[in-house]
């Protein structure tokens, strides 16, 4: 496993503690059998994604003791455009297609990997746990208004080996709302294009282009688009290491297609699940693995 290095220089091992007390996120790798056909359980309604073959690989030898959480994140919201959040939709932005999201993401991670996958949980950044976990998920950050004490955890994190995963948000206002964020966490670092030649393509399931999962209502009104975002985007910031530690699933709604992958009311919807599944299962192998 890479060192990771303190701002003073010394680095960090992964089962080791900072000079602030907190624990390092710990990256336990394990053998993976790659399962491309996910057999639903009992009681589940989940149909085959598309086109996958029943075929068994068992990966190499290199990946040992893989644990994972959906860590979803709690975050702030400015108090007009919460209100308005709220009205819309009748939830916090933070909380959107939760729990089901989670929950059905988190069946499938566990029955097409051998990774030991735990029960999803809800963090503040500044709770002291989220040092014990490798990945955070973040949804609808259009909405995200880091306190200046959360820019510092947040940066700690992700150079210490964390990745967040930013999901639903679409069209230009949208995405210059992102980008501020990103801006005040990492100023001196680009969102770069992440294009299907990159390995997150193609460490578990060997993807050929980066899907756009309609939310529902958008495949109510037959488009896969929102807000003006007619191309869906993976974009990330990486490391010094060439490590990408930040996904920005863009002009797509992953979350979405989790959550509705067990109702029996949109069969056709089933299409889109499958490839919210197969993408979003690539980026946490890939934030697990690199």
């Amino acid at each position: 496993m890479r060192r990771h290095e303190r701002r003073d220089g010394r680095s960090l091992q992964s089962n080791g503690v900072s000079d602030r007390g907190r624990g390092y996120p710990q990256f336990l790798m394990a053998v993976i059998v790659l399962m491309l056909w996910p057999m639903a359980p009992s009681g589940q309604n989940e149909s085959r994604p598309l086109n996958e073959p029943q075929t068994e690989v068992t990966a190499d030898v290199s990946f040992s003791g893989l644990e994972w959480t959906f860590v979803r994140i709690r975050y702030s919201t400015p108090a007009d455009q919460l209100a308005e959040f709220r009205r819309i939709y009748g939830v916090e932005p933070w909380a959107v297609d939760g729990p089901e999201a989670e929950e059905n993401l988190s069946r499938r991670m566990g029955r097409v990997t051998s990774v030991t996958v735990h029960d999803p949980i809800i963090l503040d950044l500044s709770d002291e746990r989220i040092w014990n976990y490798p990945w955070i998920y973040i949804v609808e950050p259009a909405n995200l208004n880091f306190t200046e004490n959360e820019i510092e955890i947040f940066r700690e994190f992700l150079l210490r080996g964390g990745t967040a995963t930013f999901d639903d948000f679409h069209g230009p206002l949208e995405w210059e709302l992102f980008r501020q964020q990103m801006e005040r966490v990492f100023p001196e670092k680009e969102l770069i294009e992440l294009r299907p030649e990159h390995p997150i393509f193609s460490c578990f399931y060997q993807l050929e282009s980066y899907p756009q999962i309609p939310g529902l209502g958008s495949f109510f009104n037959n488009v896969t688009w929102e807000k003006g975002g007619l191309e869906p985007h993976l974009r990330g910031i990486v490391d010094n290491d060439g490590r990408v530690m930040v996904l920005a699933n863009f002009n797509t709604d992953m979350g979405d297609g989790w959550e509705w992958s067990n109702a029996e009311d949109y069969p056709e919807y089933v299409q889109y699940t499958g490839l919210s599944y197969r993408m979003f299962i690539n980026e946490i192998v890939y934030a697990l693995t690199h």
